[in-house]
Parts: C-alpha cells; sequence; structure tokens
C-alpha cells in the first residue's frame, strides 16, 4: 500500500482547503494538499515538498493527526491502487498559498469545516482537526 500525506496548514485557527480540478472523480471536492510519498523519501519531507510544489509556498511540519484513511486511487490509467493516506500538521513559514493543481484554495475556521463538500479520504480527519483548530 503507497502512503499519500494531507497536509494540514494551519493559521490563526483556520485551515488551508484546496478545492480539486482532476481527475474527474474527485473535481470540485476539497481536501487538505498533499501528495504520494516517493520511494526513499519520509512523510515530512514530502509534506513540505508537495505543498511546495501545489501552493508554492514554504512550511514546517508540526505534528501528525491521529488516524490513518485507506482510500482506492483511479489514477491516469484507470487501474486502482490501495493508497493509506496520513495528515500532517503544519504552518506557513514562507509565501501564501497559491493553487496550482487546485483550481481554489479557502482557509476555513472550525464551523467552516462543514461548508464545503470533503473528499471522502480526508472526512476522518475532520473532527480531530476541529478540536485542534479551537485551541490554535
Amino acid at each position: 500500500m503507497r502512503e499519500v500525506v494531507g497536509v494540514a496548514v494551519v493559521e490563526g485557527g483556520r485551515v488551508l482547503a484546496g478545492r480539486r480540478s482532476r481527475p474527474p472523480a474527485l473535481a470540485g471536492l476539497w481536501e487538505l494538499p498533499g501528495g504520494k510519498v516517493e520511494p526513499g523519501e519520509d512523510p515530512a519531507s514530502t509534506a513540505v515538498r508537495e505543498i511546495a510544489e501545489e501552493l508554492g509556498c514554504t512550511i514546517e511540519v508540526t505534528g501528525w493527526l491521529p488516524g490513518e484513511s485507506v482510500v482506492v486511487s483511479t489514477g491516469s490509467t484507470g487501474v486502482g491502487a490501495d493508497l493509506l493516506l496520513r495528515v500532517a500538521t503544519a504552518r506557513l513559514t514562507a509565501g501564501d498559498p497559491v493553487p496550482d493543481e487546485h483550481d481554489a484554495v479557502r482557509w476555513l475556521r472550525p464551523d467552516q469545516l462543514d461548508d464545503v463538500t470533503w473528499a471522502a479520504a480526508d472526512v476522518p480527519f475532520l473532527a480531530p482537526l476541529g478540536l485542534l483548530l479551537v485551541v490554535d
């Protein structure tokens, strides 16, 4: 099973969410940005790399949300692959998030987490994320 890292970039009691533009099955759904861990790469390094690639900013990983989520992916080849999603928490250290792979980004307060439709893989992380945002 391949590991995937989502990143909850937290600032001022809000979390950054990105709206997917592809693949078609996920377009329009919101997620915590991130991506696949490359062979030999540690998950925290993946988080930093993916945010730089997808949002053009720099983060520092500050921790991990509890749990993991298994998701079946349908890649561009249409072949399913099991992915194991873990979510890092992070803070911005440089730059402002500008979407590249997403068609929009939003900063959400805990009371706004239900205002968007999340990709299924991210849903198990919303409750612990909401608690984290209240104390941030």
